[in-house]
C-alpha cells in the first residue's frame, strides 16, 4: 500500500521551479501528471534493457484518473508520454496527429523509437469504480514481452500540479532532496519568523533559497520563461474563437469580450468597475486556452492556470512602477505560499476539492501582489490567507469531466478575489485573527471530510443537476 503521507513531506525542498511547469492543458493531474507517468515508465524499461523486448504496453487508470480522464485528456497524455513526449516540449499541434497514428497502425512508438502493438480498446482500460489505494489518481503501467510475458509494472499516483509518485520509491520528482537551504521554511510562521530575524522579504528569501540549485541568473531566466508563457497564453486566449472541444459545445468568450474593451476604450471612463472586466478577460483567455489543450503555465493546477496570470496581467497594466524585477518578485512571492500548501496539505481536487486548485492560487496570487504593491510580509500572511478563508470548502465538479464548467469562470472569480484579499491586506497593519497555517490546515481537514463526489469525479454538484450529454 501506498502511504499519502510520504507522498509530499513537509521536509521537502521545493523549488520555484516545483511550482510552475509550461507544458499543455487541460489538467495538470490528469494531464501533465499521467504523460510524465508514461515517459517515465519509458526510462524505466531503458534502465532496464526492456525496450527492445516490449511487444506491447496495457494501461489501467483508477479512481479520478478513470472517472474524468476521457475529458481531461487522460488517455491520450499517457499514450503521448509512453510515446517519448514531455509537457514542457510537447507540440500541441502534433497531439492530434500522433493519437491518429496509433488508431491507423495499431502500434505505438514506445519512446518514440519502439513499434509496440497497441489497440486503445483493449490495451488502455478505464476502472470506473475502482481506486488503488494511496490516493484517487491512479494508474498502473504494464509491459509484455511478444509472448505475453510480464516484463515490468509500476503504479503512478498523480498528486497535484504534475507531480507524480511511483508505487515502488514513493518519491515524487521534486528537483532535489539533497539539498541545503539557508533559509529552510514548512509553514507560514516559520517563513514569517525567518523574513523578521533576517529582514529579508518573502521574494528575497526564496531567491537565497534558490541559490542552493542554480545561479540566480538562471533562476531569473526560468522567472522570465514562465512570465513570457503566461502573458503568450493571455494573448493567444483574447485572439482564439470557436468552440472548445469535449462535446459541451462551450464557445469561447475571450475573444469577444477583448473586441468589446478595445472597440470602447472611452466606456471605461464612465464605468470604474471596467477593471474587472479586464481582469475576468486574462483568466477566460488562458482557461479556455487550457481547455482547449493549448499550452499553459501550470500554477500551481491546469484548473487554476488562470488565476495567476490574470492577476499578474492586471498588476503589469493598472499598476504603477512595475518592472521586470518586480514581476520576478510576484512570482517568487506566489510559489514560497503554495510550497506550504504543498507540503502541509495539498493541490490537488481529487483530494481536497477544488479549493486546493483554484483556492490555493487565488491565494498565492493575493499575497503576491500584496508583496509587489509594498506590503510587509505579515501583510502578505494576511493576503494569502484571506484568499484561501473564502474559498474552503470549494467542491471539485467538473461537467462531462471537462475542464470548463465551472472551472473556466470559476478562474475570473478566483483572480477577482485575490486582488480584493490583498486590498484589504493592504489596508491592515499585518495583525489578524485567523493565520495562514490555521487555514492551511483547515482547508486539509475539509478535504478529507468532502464526500468523494466532490472531488473530481463528475459524481456530484452540477456534474449532475446540469442536463448534459455525458462525454
Amino acid at each position: 500500500m501506498t502511504d499519502t503521507s510520504s507522498m509530499t513531506s513537509k521536509d521537502v525542498n521545493l523549488s520555484v521551479v516545483d511550482l510552475y511547469t509550461i507544458g499543455i492543458g487541460p489538467s495538470s493531474s490528469h494531464t501533465v501528471g499521467p504523460m510524465r507517468a508514461g515517459y517515465r515508465f519509458c526510462l524505466e524499461l531503458d534502465a532496464r534493457d526492456l525496450l527492445e523486448k516490449t511487444g506491447t504496453i496495457i494501461v489501467d487508470l483508477y479512481g479520478s484518473l478513470a472517472l474524468t480522464g476521457k475529458g481531461h485528456a487522460t488517455d491520450t497524455a499517457v499514450l503521448l508520454g509512453l510515446s517519448g513526449q514531455r509537457p514542457r516540449s510537447v507540440d500541441p499541434d502534433q497531439v492530434g496527429p500522433i493519437m491518429k497514428a496509433i488508431t491507423a497502425t495499431g502500434k505505438l512508438q514506445l519512446f518514440g523509437a519502439h513499434p509496440v502493438d497497441f489497440n486503445r480498446a483493449h490495451n488502455l482500460l478505464f476502472h470506473y469504480t475502482e481506486t488503488l489505494p494511496g490516493h484517487p489518481n491512479g494508474m498502473r503501467i504494464s509491459a509484455f514481452d511478444r509472448d505475453g510475458v510480464a516484463l515490468h509494472h509500476q503504479e503512478y499516483f498523480s498528486v497535484g500540479g504534475g507531480f507524480i509518485v511511483s508505487g515502488d520509491d514513493r518519491g515524487a520528482e521534486y528537483s532535489g532532496d539533497n539539498i541545503t537551504l539557508p533559509y529552510p521554511f514548512s509553514s507560514a510562521d516559520e517563513l514569517m519568523a525567518i523574513c523578521k530575524h533576517h529582514g529579508l522579504s518573502i521574494a528575497d528569501l526564496m531567491m537565497e533559497n534558490e541559490k542552493s540549485w542554480r545561479d540566480p541568473s538562471e533562476t531569473n531566466e526560468f522567472l522570465d520563461n514562465v512570465h513570457a508563457a503566461m502573458m503568450d497564453c493571455v494573448d493567444r486566449g483574447c485572439q482564439n474563437d470557436g468552440i472548445l472541444p469535449g462535446g459541451l459545445n462551450v464557445k469561447r468568450r475571450a475573444r469577444k469580450l477583448y473586441l468589446e474593451l478595445t472597440e470602447k476604450p472611452e466606456a471605461g471612463l464612465k464605468d470604474p468597475l471596467t477593471v474587472i472586466d479586464w481582469v475576468n478577460l486574462y483568466a477566460l483567455a488562458v482557461n479556455e486556452e487550457n481547455a482547449a489543450g493549448g499550452r499553459v503555465v501550470t500554477a500551481p493546477t491546469n484548473g487554476a492556470a488562470g488565476v495567476i496570470p490574470a492577476v499578474l496581467r492586471y498588476y503589469e497594466r493598472f499598476c504603477a512602477n512595475v518592472d521586470q524585477d518586480k514581476i520576478r518578485q510576484f512570482l517568487l512571492t506566489a510559489a514560497a505560499i503554495g510550497s506550504i500548501y504543498k507540503k502541509r496539505a495539498s493541490i490537488s481536487a481529487a483530494e481536497v476539492g477544488c479549493q486546493g486548485e483554484v483556492g490555493v492560487a487565488c491565494s498565492m496570487a493575493a499575497g503576491a501582489l500584496c508583496a509587489v504593491l509594498g506590503g510587509t510580509p505579515e501583510q502578505v500572511e494576511n493576503a494569502a490567507e484571506i484568499g484561501m478563508e473564502h474559498n474552503l470548502g470549494l467542491t471539485c465538479d467538473p461537467i462531462g469531466g471537462l475542464v470548463q464548467v465551472p472551472c473556466i469562470e470559476r478562474n475570473t472569480m478566483g483572480a477577482v478575489k485575490a486582488i480584493n484579499a490583498s486590498r484589504l491586506a493592504l489596508r491592515g497593519d499585518g495583525h489578524h485573527t485567523v493565520s495562514l497555517d490555521k487555514v492551511i490546515e483547515t482547508m486539509r481537514q475539509t478535504g478529507a471530510d468532502m464526500q468523494s463526489k466532490y472531488k473530481e469525479t463528475s459524481q456530484g454538484g452540477l456534474a449532475v443537476n446540469v442536463n448534459v450529454v455525458e462525454c
